[in-house]
C-alpha cells in the first residue's frame, strides 16, 4: 500500500468521527429570535412584549 492510499483511508476512516465531533460544540450563544413586537427577556427565558 502507497503512503498517499494510506492516507486517503485514514482520512476517509476519521472524516465521520471528526463531523459528528463539530455538532457538540458550546451551544449557549445561539441567537434567539422573537416575533415582531416582542423582544427576549433574560429573567424568564422567553419572549415578551415590547415596552413602548
Amino acid at each position: 500500500m502507497t503512503i498517499k492510499t494510506a492516507l486517503a483511508a485514514l482520512v476517509l476512516a476519521l472524516a465521520p468521527a471528526i463531523a459528528t465531533a463539530a455538532c457538540f460544540g458550546d451551544h449557549s450563544q445561539q441567537a434567539m429570535s422573537c416575533a415582531e413586537g416582542k423582544i427576549w427577556d433574560e429573567a424568564t427565558s422567553a419572549c415578551v412584549d415590547a415596552a413602548v
